[in-house]
């Protein structure tokens, strides 16, 4: 088991995700710079109760590593980050320091069971093109696999104006065909 810093948000960020944040909290100050002096990652987990701000909040039990690809101190007291996602993880011990930051002894989660894209979910792959080629290719992290369900999916699950439960249900999934045939269905009514 391992020990990492938690910062829950109101947002789900999938393995090979990019998640742009603004940190003006001392703790997650502090955080981030242990994170970047030692070149750790910390655990991203969507809020299941609590906000952002202020008292620490309660998380949901599975989350995803993130790591500090980028960061910019514009003025003094704001800290801009880019975090990278990495792998799932499951929270199995968790406690906060007199600071108020979350930690979390974590178990990690096998990697999505990846397959190329099937034939019915191909309306999906051009969905997240015509994205790609209105936004810029910097809105997604390279390499773009569009032959991948776990990166096709993942992609999709990050864009589009899901509940931020039905999200999580779809982080949750190890089979990244199956969360892309759910995906497909969603999109296809």
């Amino acid at each position: 088991m391992q020990d990492f810093a938690l910062f829950p948000l109101n947002t789900v960020l999938f393995p090979g995700g990019r998640l742009p944040l603004r940190i003006f909290e001392q703790r997650y100050m502090e955080m981030a710079k242990v994170c970047l002096r030692d070149d750790t990652p910390f655990g991203v987990c969507l809020i299941r109760d609590g906000a952002e701000v202020g008292a620490p909040a309660t998380p949901v039990e599975i989350g995803c590593l993130a790591r500090i690809a980028a960061w910019d101190m514009p003025q003094l007291g704001m800290l801009h980050i880019i975090a990278r996602g990495e792998r799932r993880f499951r929270i199995v011990g968790r406690r906060v320091e007199p600071s108020g930051l979350a930690r979390a002894s974590i178990e990690m989660l096998p990697d999505d069971i990846d397959a190329p894209v099937p034939e019915q979910c191909k309306s999906c792959v051009r969905l997240l093109e015509r994205v790609i080629a209105q936004q810029g290719e910097g809105l997604f992290e390279p390499p773009h696999r569009l032959d991948s369900s776990a990166w096709v999916s993942a992609r999709l699950a990050e864009i589009l104006p899901l509940p931020l439960s039905a999200k999580q249900e779809l982080f949750e999934l190890t089979d990244a065909r199956a969360r892309l045939e759910r995906l497909n269905n969603l999109l296809g009514r």
